[in-house]
């Protein structure tokens, strides 16, 4: 397949669409509590369809994975597992600050440490050399990108929360919740992109059994997300039992929820799919630059059905500048840093 950069970043803008889209239909959850939705969600997104998938596209697959060196299918679990971790710490900090301050600031915190990591093991020369200036100059415009979007967050707080003292110190606890768990997330989340970057060994290992070359990725993705799934449905099914939920799943009208955890499962896989093919297009830098392309996209795109979605009404018109602001430093940030790769 010829390699073509500019259909490479295309591709990457599209799938940052499906990924900023992907956590849309949870707010029209109406008869699921959070643990229902995102349980269905990892099992549709990070099992069922991986692995689906893999089945018809990777020929001998079961021979494909025996065939991969055991020491890379672990590095790769591991790496999955941490991005459960954070993929679990996201569905809870944004249920805490919204879908738009959650998205910027995880993924601003994603963007700076996975573009970072393929760049200095993968392609280190391109550090050393004069772009290292402007990484540095990209990291710094992402911290304060990330740190006027957590102020404009604990301002709209403020805003919606009344001059009773005690919802309000009820209100910053929560906020201040959501906001670590959020960054957490966000460092967590990175090794998503770190199990994509030092998994060749599965891709290669699909190739040598008759994928094509667009599909070989199709591996390396259900076997990233296995941990990822056991991470997520672990804690869902505490939480269902320590709440009594588990029967919400037989409920009147609950055939609604599946379709909705269904589209979540399909908006979030074909994002990462696409992002795999673009990153690929892109050659040697895809990890790095495919990757602060595909999270500038998320952060646009979330922020857009966050405001759309009225997250932000009634907070006053301060937060929202602000907010805005921090956008922007995230933006620039997010391009600076994958300009300094080329």
């Amino acid at each position: 397949m010829t390699k073509t950069g500019g259909f490479g970043i295309l591709l990457v803008l599209v799938a940052g669409i499906f990924q900023g889209t992907f956590l849309l239909p949870m707010k029209y959850m109406r008869k699921w509590e959070w643990e229902n939705s995102w349980l269905g969600f990892s099992s549709s997104a990070y099992l069922l369809l991986p692995w689906a998938l893999a089945l018809l596209t990777v020929p001998h697959l079961k021979s494909a994975l025996s065939a991969t060196d055991s020491a890379a299918v672990s590095r790769t679990l591991l790496l999955g597992l941490g991005w459960g971790v954070g993929a679990l710490l996201m569905g809870l900090g944004v249920d805490y600050v919204g879908l738009a301050l959650g998205f910027a600031i995880v993924l601003g915190l994603a963007a700076s440490v996975g573009t970072l990591i393929p760049l200095l093991v993968l392609t280190p020369e391109k550090f050393r050399g004069p772009g290292r200036g402007v990484m540095i100059l990209g990291l710094v415009i992402m911290l304060l990108g990330i740190s006027v979007c957590s102020w404009a967050g604990k301002v709209k707080e403020d805003y919606l929360q009344g001059s009773e003292r005690k919802d309000k110190t009820a209100s910053q606890r929560s906020y201040r919740v959501g906001l670590g768990l959020c960054i957490l997330s966000g460092i967590l989340s990175s090794c998503g992109n770190l199990g994509f970057a030092f998994g060749s060994a599965l891709r290669v290992s699909a190739l040598s059994h008759g994928a094509r070359e667009q599909y070989a990725s199709n591996l390396l993705w259900a076997v990233l997300t296995v941990p990822l799934f056991l991470c997520n449905a672990t804690y869902c099914f505490y939480l269902l039992f320590r709440r009594k939920t588990l029967g919400n799943f037989g409920l009147p009208g609950s055939t609604h929820g599946y379709s909705l955890v269904s589209l979540m499962g399909v908006l979030w896989l074909g994002g990462m799919v696409l992002y795999g093919l673009g990153a690929d297009q892109l050659g040697s830098l895809g990890p790095s630059l495919g990757w602060s392309l595909l999270v500038s996209s998320i952060v646009l795109v979330a922020n857009a059905w966050g405001i759309w979605t009225g997250e932000w009404e009634g907070s006053g018109r301060k937060p929202m500048r602000i907010m805005t602001v921090g956008l922007a430093f995230l933006v620039v940030a997010i391009f600076t840093i994958g300009y300094s790769s080329t």
